[in-house]
């Protein structure tokens, strides 16, 4: 007879079971998750209704499989550019809420007499929402595009990379059995350095190693190069002692900045979906019924504990981060849930030995209830509202409105916050950079060169000339220098510039010493620092040159993935290429003192200004009599050729260079239809008042394959017109909607 492995065996078991129990959830349209956790309750040693999983060590290392790829998948949908566009607001209610969770855990599990590491374990299960559940549940509800909605996905961002610092936390604190301030500042520590360290090599070299053999690549083996990248990771993260899930979630997270991260995360589902579905059913294995019965109280009690008190924290963040009193109660209602982390975390507590069994069945249980509540949960937060409304003082409504409306307000960043923090992030940057470059030459390349002289300065010479650029980085390039002349101007703050200036070149210098004293005697590092720093000096030019080489291509890898959207987006928002440009307007310029009506550059040059910014307070859709001044960055719409006579204009020394621009309701191109029904029909621009109310500017109508640029005001806008329109990207969308909403309306009064 032919011998089958078990775990064929298995796997045909519990995937069968999942497909049936998964058939059967669906059926009841409930999530799937559920429906796996079911499947594996069923095939699991504690309950013998159906055959029962013979080799359950085979089928926890598919589960542990199945928290990597969900993880890896977790990190392919994450960006730190979605990290730095969710803003103050969602990083403040998810960090008043995960603080307030871990505390409340930890106290209602002394409460209830569990042990320290349980109650500790417990607060860290019941802290972090479900981002598949709620994702889920907006879009059956149909409110993804609400407002308080983009508020819960920022949280759930910020969630889900506080849950990976979680992990690191907890193993350190389960691996020391107690709190130690000193381990835990270590940890995090450690875990900031080698992110840092991790994203920046993987940023600069892994975008590049997929352009450079995109041509060789397929589907299969793109799928095998992005599974083979994850897993060295999570080889990496354990050999420096963090978890596999962190690994997987860095390689993810890496990979979500490449132009293939739609393609890789679309080969890597089934993938995923295969190994995570294993990993639930490994959940419902573990669960045993009759610890369920006998812990159904806390089962209880934690669930209400959970309701209350996320939709009480995350409300409480939220309302501290200036949002109104509805989105807060909504926010709250809708992130009321324990999901996929929490199971990782328990998981994490069994893998270590260092929480009770009952715990992981207590976690899956307050899962499944929550996740049931989480639509009604959603659905009952209007009504909440409208009831908080009601019987709240009417000077506390004054006061939540008064402040929100402050919190929101624009503010003007001082020279001195964008000096220091700009000094701030190339310190952390670098200093990680170049001790990372020295430490793995001191334990890979220095071991090598063995006890020769020779060997020695010869790993010290390539080390070296690694070192280089970054040093020259950290101690010596120019940063915000249009920041630091404006206060060098003023005579009293020369001194703590100079301070400031000092303290990084001291920390190169100090660096260099600390590398060259890994290879050499003191002294002998002392005098060879000396000499190095001359001719970093002497050759600062070449040097400068060289890495601002490596930065473009840091750069251009970063933000190769925003740039292929942006030219999609461009060629399907402006079917004429008229695009956005941003330009500071120098003080030498032409243009300086001169209005809009007066420079007439609609006329010399067809291009629109849409947004001038000055210092903070931001003029959408200027009218002809405003002036250009030094340091405002204007926002102009055109095309490829119209723009570049602009920018010669602005600058005939073509000196211009990149503006960043870091705006909360940055400007935005939309196109829209005008219906037979239409409120806008038969109007012209000027009647239908959509510079008051977008402050847009209408850049062209599309009319029976006829393109009007820059349509006059006494345009008439008729059905079948399609209008393009660059506006406040807020305001933009609310009267978009307001006016499709009149639109439906008026057909609906007319079917009746």
């Amino acid at each position: 007879m032919i011998h089958l492995a078990p775990l064929i065996k298995d796997l045909a078991l519990i995937l069968i079971a999942a497909a049936v129990t998964t058939l059967i959830f669906k059926r009841l349209r409930q999530p799937l998750v559920l429906g796996y956790i079911v499947a594996g309750l069923l095939v699991g040693q504690h309950v013998s209704l159906v055959p029962t999983v013979s080799d359950e060590k085979n089928i926890h290392v598919w589960s542990e499989i199945g928290v990597i790829f969900l993880l890896f998948s977790l990190g392919l949908e994450f960006s730190f550019k979605k990290l730095i566009k969710v803003g103050g607001a969602a990083s403040i209610s998810a960090i008043v809420e995960v603080i307030f969770m871990l505390a409340l855990g930890y106290l209602l599990g002394q409460i209830m007499g569990w042990s320290p590491m349980d109650s500790i374990f417990l607060g860290g299960i019941i802290s972090i929402s479900s981002t598949t559940i709620i994702i889920r549940a907006f879009e059956e509800l149909g409110v993804k595009g609400l407002k308080f909605a983009g508020l819960v996905f920022g949280i759930l961002v910020v969630e889900d990379l506080v849950a990976i610092v979680l992990l690191v936390l907890l193993s350190t604190l389960a691996v020391s059995r107690q709190f130690e301030g000193g381990a835990m500042l270590i940890s995090v520590v450690k875990l900031v350095f080698f992110l840092i360290a991790w994203f920046v090599t993987g940023i600069f070299f892994i975008p590049t190693l997929l352009r450079m053999t995109r041509k060789f690549m397929n589907e299969e083996t793109l799928l095998v190069t992005s599974v083979g990248l994850c897993l060295l990771m999570v080889v990496l993260a354990t050999q420096v002692g963090f978890s596999p899930a962190l690994g997987a979630f860095i390689m993810g997270s890496i990979l979500a900045e490449t132009t293939q991260a739609e393609k890789i995360e679309h080969l890597v589902k089934p993938v995923k979906e295969l190994f995570g579905a294993v990993f639930f059913i490994s959940v419902g294995m573990l669960i045993n019924p009759a610890m369920l019965v006998k812990y159904a109280v806390p089962v209880l009690i934690i669930t209400v504990v959970t309701l209350l008190g996320k939709t009480l924290s995350t409300g409480l963040g939220a309302l501290l981060s200036g949002q109104p009193l509805k989105t807060s109660v909504q926010a709250g209602m809708s992130l009321a849930q324990i999901g996929e982390f929490s199971f990782i975390i328990a998981q994490l507590g069994l893998t270590l030995n260092v929480t009770s069994e009952f715990l992981y069945p207590v976690a899956v249980a307050v899962s499944a209830v929550t996740t049931f509540t989480t639509p009604y949960m959603i659905k009952l937060s209007g009504p909440v509202y409208e009831k908080l409304a009601d019987i709240m003082p009417h000077r506390w409504k004054t006061a939540i409105n008064r402040y929100s409306a402050a919190a929101q307000t624009i503010s003007v960043v001082s020279d001195w916050k964008i000096l220091l923090r700009s000094y701030f992030t190339n310190i952390i940057i670098y200093t990680v950079v170049l001790l990372a470059i020295i430490l793995l030459s001191s334990y890979y390349l220095l071991p090598m060169s063995g006890v020769y002289n020779w060997g020695r300065i010869a790993s010290a010479v390539v080390t070296f000339l690694l070192l280089m650029p970054f040093l020259w980085a950290l101690g010596f390039r120019n940063i915000s220098s249009a920041e630091s002349n404006r206060i060098w101007e003023q005579k009293k703050y020369r001194g703590p510039l100079m301070l400031l200036r000092l303290a990084r070149i001291v920390i190169a210098v100090f660096l260099l010493g600390f590398f060259f004293d890994r290879f050499f005697s003191y002294s002998v590092a002392l005098a060879v620092t000396a000499i190095m720093i001359l001719l970093i000096l002497l050759f600062r030019h070449k040097i400068g040159d060289f890495y601002t080489t490596i930065e473009e291509r840091f750069f251009s890898n970063f933000n190769a993935r925003e740039t292929k959207v942006g030219n999609i987006n461009k060629s399907v928002l402006a079917p004429w290429d008229a695009h956005l440009a941003v330009s500071e307007i120098k003080p030498l310029s032409p243009v300086v003192g001169s209005t809009l009506e007066e420079l007439q550059l609609r006329e010399n040059y067809g291009i629109n200004i849409a947004l001038i910014n000055r210092s903070g307070i931001k003029m959408y859709a200027p009218d002809k009599f405003a002036r250009l001044f030094p340091g405002d960055v204007v926002t102009a719409i055109g095309t490829d050729e119209q723009l570049q006579k602009f920018n010669d204009y602005l600058e005939p020394t073509n000196t211009a260079v990149a503006v960043p621009v870091h705006d909360g309701d940055p400007i935005a191109l939309k196109q829209f239809l005008v219906g037979e029904k239409s409120p806008l029909e038969g109007k012209t621009i000027r009647e239908a008042g959509i510079r008051e109310r977008t402050s847009g500017i209408v850049l062209g109508i599309e009319r029976k394959g006829q393109r009007l640029l820059n349509p006059a005001s006494l345009t008439v806008l008729q059905a079948g017109d399609i209008v393009w329109i660059a506006g406040s990207g807020g305001r933009l969308y609310a009267w978009l909607k307001e006016i499709n909403t009149r639109e439906d309306g008026a057909k609906q009064g007319k079917r009746s």
